[in-house]
Protein backbone atom coordinates (compact mmCIF):
# COMPACT_ATOMS: atom_id res chain seq x y z
CA UNK A 1 0.00 0.00 0.00
CA UNK A 2 1.06 3.57 -0.70
CA UNK A 3 1.50 5.74 2.17
CA UNK A 4 0.08 9.26 1.78
CA UNK A 5 1.89 12.65 3.33
CA UNK A 6 2.43 11.89 7.05
CA UNK A 7 4.13 13.16 10.03
CA UNK A 8 6.55 10.21 11.46
CA UNK A 9 7.76 10.09 14.85
CA UNK A 10 10.73 11.83 15.83
CA UNK A 11 13.30 8.48 15.06
CA UNK A 12 11.97 8.73 11.82
CA UNK A 13 14.47 9.66 9.37
CA UNK A 14 17.73 7.87 10.72
CA UNK A 15 20.50 8.37 7.68
CA UNK A 16 18.21 8.57 5.20
CA UNK A 17 19.17 10.94 2.12
CA UNK A 18 16.75 13.84 1.26
CA UNK A 19 15.31 11.41 -1.97
CA UNK A 20 14.28 8.55 0.31
CA UNK A 21 12.68 10.87 3.09
CA UNK A 22 11.13 12.74 0.19
CA UNK A 23 9.38 9.39 -0.83
CA UNK A 24 8.78 8.54 2.49
CA UNK A 25 7.20 11.24 3.84
CA UNK A 26 4.84 12.06 0.20
CA UNK A 27 4.21 8.76 -0.82
CA UNK A 28 5.68 9.62 -4.37
CA UNK A 29 8.28 7.88 -6.07
CA UNK A 30 11.44 10.76 -6.65
CA UNK A 31 12.99 11.39 -10.33
CA UNK A 32 15.09 13.70 -8.98
CA UNK A 33 17.91 15.03 -6.34
CA UNK A 34 20.05 18.27 -6.03
CA UNK A 35 21.72 19.53 -3.25
CA UNK A 36 22.17 23.04 -2.10
CA UNK A 37 23.46 22.79 1.09
CA UNK A 38 24.14 19.64 3.83
CA UNK A 39 20.60 20.22 5.41
CA UNK A 40 18.42 21.63 1.96
CA UNK A 41 17.67 19.80 -1.25
CA UNK A 42 15.49 20.04 -3.91
CA UNK A 43 13.69 16.83 -5.20
CA UNK A 44 11.40 15.98 -7.63
CA UNK A 45 8.52 13.57 -7.29
CA UNK A 46 6.96 11.37 -10.11
CA UNK A 47 4.43 13.77 -12.23
CA UNK A 48 7.17 16.86 -11.95
CA UNK A 49 6.56 18.46 -8.90
CA UNK A 50 9.80 19.41 -6.98
CA UNK A 51 9.80 19.97 -2.89
CA UNK A 52 12.21 21.03 -0.99
CA UNK A 53 14.12 18.66 1.82
CA UNK A 54 15.18 20.53 4.75
CA UNK A 55 16.92 18.77 7.76
CA UNK A 56 16.93 20.29 11.21
CA UNK A 57 19.26 18.92 14.46
CA UNK A 58 16.44 20.01 16.96
CA UNK A 59 13.19 17.91 16.64
CA UNK A 60 11.50 20.85 18.23
CA UNK A 61 12.56 23.29 15.92
CA UNK A 62 11.41 21.32 12.82
CA UNK A 63 8.03 20.81 14.19
CA UNK A 64 7.52 24.15 15.22
CA UNK A 65 8.36 25.30 11.72
CA UNK A 66 6.09 22.66 10.35
CA UNK A 67 3.32 23.94 12.53
CA UNK A 68 3.74 27.50 11.86
CA UNK A 69 3.59 26.83 8.10
CA UNK A 70 0.03 25.06 8.17
CA UNK A 71 -1.20 27.75 11.24
CA UNK A 72 -0.28 30.37 8.72
CA UNK A 73 -1.39 29.15 5.95
CA UNK A 74 -4.97 28.29 7.84
CA UNK A 75 -5.51 32.12 7.54
CA UNK A 76 -5.66 31.97 3.70
CA UNK A 77 -4.28 35.11 3.50
CA UNK A 78 -0.14 35.11 3.08
CA UNK A 79 1.07 32.70 0.36
CA UNK A 80 3.27 29.93 2.24
CA UNK A 81 4.91 26.91 0.81
CA UNK A 82 2.69 23.48 1.32
CA UNK A 83 3.70 21.43 3.91
CA UNK A 84 3.87 17.47 2.78
CA UNK A 85 5.21 15.79 5.82
CA UNK A 86 7.97 16.14 8.77
CA UNK A 87 9.48 14.04 11.39
CA UNK A 88 12.05 14.62 14.19
CA UNK A 89 14.87 15.63 11.92
CA UNK A 90 13.09 16.56 8.27
CA UNK A 91 10.91 19.00 6.60
CA UNK A 92 9.10 18.49 3.22
CA UNK A 93 7.50 21.33 1.70
CA UNK A 94 6.85 22.74 -1.78
CA UNK A 95 9.37 24.68 -3.67
CA UNK A 96 8.82 28.42 -4.35
CA UNK A 97 9.59 29.09 -7.93
CA UNK A 98 12.06 32.58 -7.87
CA UNK A 99 11.20 35.95 -9.98
CA UNK A 100 11.99 39.21 -8.97
CA UNK A 101 10.04 41.58 -6.90
CA UNK A 102 7.77 43.94 -7.57
CA UNK A 103 5.72 47.39 -6.61
CA UNK A 104 2.09 45.33 -7.26
CA UNK A 105 3.57 42.42 -5.37
CA UNK A 106 4.78 44.34 -2.34
CA UNK A 107 1.26 46.18 -2.05
CA UNK A 108 -0.37 42.67 -2.04
CA UNK A 109 1.88 41.29 0.59
CA UNK A 110 0.69 44.05 2.79
CA UNK A 111 -2.56 43.30 2.24
CA UNK A 112 -2.19 39.64 3.11
CA UNK A 113 -0.19 40.65 5.91
CA UNK A 114 -3.07 42.77 7.20
CA UNK A 115 -5.64 39.85 6.89
CA UNK A 116 -3.02 37.28 8.40
CA UNK A 117 -2.49 39.43 11.52
CA UNK A 118 -6.56 39.94 11.78
CA UNK A 119 -6.64 36.40 11.74
CA UNK A 120 -5.67 36.53 15.19
CA UNK A 121 -4.35 34.20 17.67
CA UNK A 122 -5.46 32.74 21.23
CA UNK A 123 -3.01 35.31 23.25
CA UNK A 124 0.12 36.91 23.07
CA UNK A 125 2.22 34.08 23.06
CA UNK A 126 0.35 31.25 22.00
CA UNK A 127 2.25 28.87 19.72
CA UNK A 128 0.69 27.06 16.77
CA UNK A 129 -1.36 24.43 17.02
CA UNK A 130 0.18 21.53 17.24
CA UNK A 131 3.37 23.33 17.94
CA UNK A 132 5.59 23.13 21.13
CA UNK A 133 6.29 25.98 23.72
CA UNK A 134 9.70 25.56 23.22
CA UNK A 135 10.24 27.05 19.42
CA UNK A 136 13.43 28.81 18.16
CA UNK A 137 13.89 32.00 16.58
CA UNK A 138 16.83 31.36 13.36
CA UNK A 139 19.69 29.67 16.06
CA UNK A 140 18.10 30.90 18.95
CA UNK A 141 15.76 29.27 21.53
CA UNK A 142 11.87 31.19 21.84
CA UNK A 143 9.76 30.30 24.53
CA UNK A 144 6.01 30.31 23.41
CA UNK A 145 4.03 30.88 26.55
CA UNK A 146 0.58 32.79 26.46
CA UNK A 147 -0.23 36.05 28.27
CA UNK A 148 -2.89 38.93 27.97
CA UNK A 149 -1.23 41.98 28.61
CA UNK A 150 1.20 42.83 26.01
CA UNK A 151 3.62 45.01 27.74
CA UNK A 152 4.20 42.38 30.60
CA UNK A 153 4.66 39.29 27.95
CA UNK A 154 6.71 41.26 25.85
CA UNK A 155 9.45 42.69 28.32
CA UNK A 156 9.27 39.15 30.10
CA UNK A 157 9.42 36.21 27.19
CA UNK A 158 10.87 38.62 24.44
CA UNK A 159 13.21 40.63 25.53
CA UNK A 160 14.28 40.10 29.59
CA UNK A 161 15.90 36.50 28.64
CA UNK A 162 17.95 37.51 25.67
CA UNK A 163 19.29 40.60 27.16
CA UNK A 164 20.60 38.55 30.18
CA UNK A 165 21.92 35.50 28.38
CA UNK A 166 23.94 38.88 26.63
CA UNK A 167 24.99 40.02 30.13
CA UNK A 168 26.30 36.92 31.11
CA UNK A 169 27.79 36.40 27.67
CA UNK A 170 29.61 40.09 28.45
CA UNK A 171 27.96 41.15 25.33
CA UNK A 172 25.87 43.83 27.10
CA UNK A 173 27.51 45.97 29.78
CA UNK A 174 25.54 45.84 33.43
CA UNK A 175 25.10 49.86 32.93
CA UNK A 176 23.77 49.20 29.47
CA UNK A 177 21.61 46.71 30.65
CA UNK A 178 19.55 49.09 32.55
CA UNK A 179 18.78 50.87 29.65
CA UNK A 180 17.19 48.04 28.15
CA UNK A 181 15.36 47.34 31.69
CA UNK A 182 14.17 50.77 31.95
CA UNK A 183 12.43 50.67 28.32
CA UNK A 184 10.74 47.16 29.37
CA UNK A 185 9.49 49.11 32.98
CA UNK A 186 8.31 51.24 30.34
CA UNK A 187 6.23 49.82 28.70
CA UNK A 188 2.68 49.79 29.73
CA UNK A 189 3.29 53.92 28.44
CA UNK A 190 5.55 53.43 25.28
CA UNK A 191 3.25 50.53 23.86
CA UNK A 192 0.74 52.67 22.56
CA UNK A 193 -2.70 51.20 22.00
CA UNK A 194 -3.79 48.22 22.87
CA UNK A 195 -4.17 45.50 20.50
CA UNK A 196 -5.59 42.04 20.45
CA UNK A 197 -2.90 38.87 19.86
CA UNK A 198 -2.52 39.28 15.99
CA UNK A 199 -0.77 35.95 14.35
CA UNK A 200 2.37 36.69 13.14
CA UNK A 201 5.13 35.27 10.89
CA UNK A 202 7.82 36.18 14.28
CA UNK A 203 11.04 36.11 12.06
CA UNK A 204 10.01 38.52 8.97
CA UNK A 205 13.16 40.00 7.74
CA UNK A 206 13.54 40.33 4.20
CA UNK A 207 15.54 36.79 4.03
CA UNK A 208 12.35 35.06 4.62
CA UNK A 209 10.14 36.97 2.26
CA UNK A 210 10.84 35.08 -1.65
CA UNK A 211 9.59 36.94 -4.61
CA UNK A 212 7.72 34.19 -6.79
CA UNK A 213 7.78 33.71 -10.34
CA UNK A 214 4.04 33.99 -10.20
CA UNK A 215 4.18 37.62 -9.25
CA UNK A 216 3.44 37.08 -5.62
CA UNK A 217 5.75 37.37 -2.50
CA UNK A 218 5.65 34.04 -0.44
CA UNK A 219 6.92 33.90 3.26
CA UNK A 220 8.67 30.83 4.70
CA UNK A 221 10.99 30.16 7.85
CA UNK A 222 8.10 31.14 10.30
CA UNK A 223 8.82 31.55 13.95
CA UNK A 224 4.88 32.13 14.57
CA UNK A 225 3.19 33.08 17.58
CA UNK A 226 0.77 35.39 18.47
CA UNK A 227 1.91 38.49 19.24
CA UNK A 228 1.93 42.49 18.54
CA UNK A 229 1.10 43.16 14.82
CA UNK A 230 3.77 45.78 14.89
CA UNK A 231 6.40 43.64 15.37
CA UNK A 232 6.05 41.88 11.95
CA UNK A 233 6.26 44.95 10.46
CA UNK A 234 9.25 46.46 12.03
CA UNK A 235 11.57 43.23 11.46
CA UNK A 236 10.33 44.37 7.99
CA UNK A 237 12.03 47.58 8.49
CA UNK A 238 15.53 46.30 10.19
CA UNK A 239 16.94 44.34 7.57
CA UNK A 240 14.97 46.48 4.61
CA UNK A 241 12.61 44.81 2.31
CA UNK A 242 12.51 46.39 -1.46
CA UNK A 243 8.77 47.96 -1.88
CA UNK A 244 8.79 48.25 2.20
CA UNK A 245 6.89 51.66 0.93
CA UNK A 246 3.96 49.42 -1.17
CA UNK A 247 4.35 46.92 1.28
CA UNK A 248 3.27 49.05 4.14
CA UNK A 249 0.46 51.26 2.00
CA UNK A 250 -1.08 47.99 1.28
CA UNK A 251 -0.97 47.19 4.98
CA UNK A 252 -2.20 50.62 5.79
CA UNK A 253 -5.13 50.35 3.12
CA UNK A 254 -6.16 46.78 4.43
CA UNK A 255 -6.04 47.95 8.34
CA UNK A 256 -4.84 51.29 9.37
CA UNK A 257 -1.71 50.72 12.39
CA UNK A 258 -2.57 52.90 15.33
CA UNK A 259 -1.33 56.63 15.47
CA UNK A 260 2.59 56.72 16.58
CA UNK A 261 3.51 53.14 15.27
CA UNK A 262 6.06 54.68 13.19
CA UNK A 263 7.62 56.38 16.17
CA UNK A 264 7.62 52.59 18.37
CA UNK A 265 9.07 50.50 15.47
CA UNK A 266 12.71 50.40 17.69
CA UNK A 267 11.08 48.98 20.12
CA UNK A 268 9.49 46.08 18.34
CA UNK A 269 13.05 45.97 17.10
CA UNK A 270 14.58 45.22 20.26
CA UNK A 271 13.49 41.60 20.60
CA UNK A 272 14.99 40.64 17.34
CA UNK A 273 18.08 42.56 18.11
CA UNK A 274 18.56 41.03 21.03
CA UNK A 275 18.71 37.78 19.72
CA UNK A 276 21.27 38.48 16.92
CA UNK A 277 22.63 40.22 19.83
CA UNK A 278 23.05 36.69 21.31
CA UNK A 279 23.77 34.72 18.04
CA UNK A 280 26.15 37.12 16.86
CA UNK A 281 27.57 39.66 19.05
CA UNK A 282 28.43 43.42 19.90
CA UNK A 283 27.58 45.49 17.09
CA UNK A 284 23.40 44.35 17.38
CA UNK A 285 24.05 45.10 21.28
CA UNK A 286 24.87 48.52 20.08
CA UNK A 287 21.96 49.02 17.73
CA UNK A 288 19.61 47.49 20.66
CA UNK A 289 20.45 50.34 23.23
CA UNK A 290 20.37 52.94 20.53
CA UNK A 291 16.40 51.95 19.83
CA UNK A 292 16.07 51.48 23.82
CA UNK A 293 17.37 55.47 23.85
CA UNK A 294 15.45 55.87 21.01
CA UNK A 295 12.44 54.93 22.50
CA UNK A 296 12.87 56.17 25.94
CA UNK A 297 12.95 60.03 24.25
CA UNK A 298 9.55 59.54 22.64
CA UNK A 299 7.40 60.92 26.44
Amino acid sequence: MTAGPTDAGPTAGGDEGPGAVAARLTGRPVTGERRLSSALAEVTLDGGRTVMVKRGDDPGAVRAEAAGLRWLADAGTVRLPAVHGQDGRWLVMDRVASGRPGAAAADRLGRDLAALHTAGAPAFGAPPPGGPQDATIGLAPMRNVPGTDWPRWYGEYRVLPYLRRAVDDGTVRPAEAAVIEQVVERLPDLAGPAEPPARLHGDLWNGNVLWGADGHAWLIDPAAHGGHRETDLAMLHLFGCPHLDRVLDGYQDAAPLADGWADRIGLHQLFPLLVHTVLFGRGYAEQALAASRAALATT
